[in-house]
């Protein structure tokens, strides 16, 4: 897992067109987005398959007639720890969270830059995820965050669902 911050900054992140990248080259480019008036979106998905659940983790910059970009990275984990659904969805938002964290005190955004998307829903809707709805959004709440929930979570439902398959 990705726990300290010099394995995770180690991490190979991908451009959204699957070019590899550092975490390095995309502070840079998130530097610049931000100069411009984007906003930061972070999103995660997992998808359990034969022998693995894999992770991916999405940064995606858009906002304030900036051409809208995104990065990635994914991880194959063994699926014995995220049998239940609650347990992946739990670690999918601890991974969206993980990467603002990172990036509000090693970089020093401000959360209002930053915009989690948690795959769930809303509780009123009685969805499998909806039950855990306001506890996630409490977690994020937490470190001062925003953050939406489907169909409005576009960076995990569509973006980072994408590459978790």
């Amino acid at each position: 897992m990705l726990e300290d911050n010099a394995e995770y900054l180690s991490t190979i992140w991908y451009t959204g067109s699957r070019k590899k990248t550092t975490f390095k080259e995309i502070l840079n480019i998130i530097d610049e987005r931000l100069e411009k008036g984007a906003t930061i979106y972070i999103g995660s998905d997992s998808f359990p398959s034969k022998g693995k659940v894999c992770f991916a983790t999405t940064i995606c910059l858009h906002g304030n007639g900036t051409r809208g970009r995104y990065f990635f990275f994914k991880e194959n984990l063994s699926p014995s720890s995220y049998k239940n659904l609650v347990t992946r969805i739990t670690e999918e938002t601890r991974r969206s969270v993980r990467v603002a964290e990172l990036l509000m005190t090693n970089h020093d955004i401000e959360p209002s830059n930053i915009e989690l998307h948690l795959d769930v829903s809303p509780f009123a809707s009685n969805n499998g995820t909806s039950k855990h709805s306001e506890m996630l959004k409490g977690y994020v709440s937490g470190y001062g965050l925003e953050c939406k929930l489907k169909p409005n979570a576009w960076a995990s439902q569509t973006v980072a669902d994408k590459h978790s398959k």
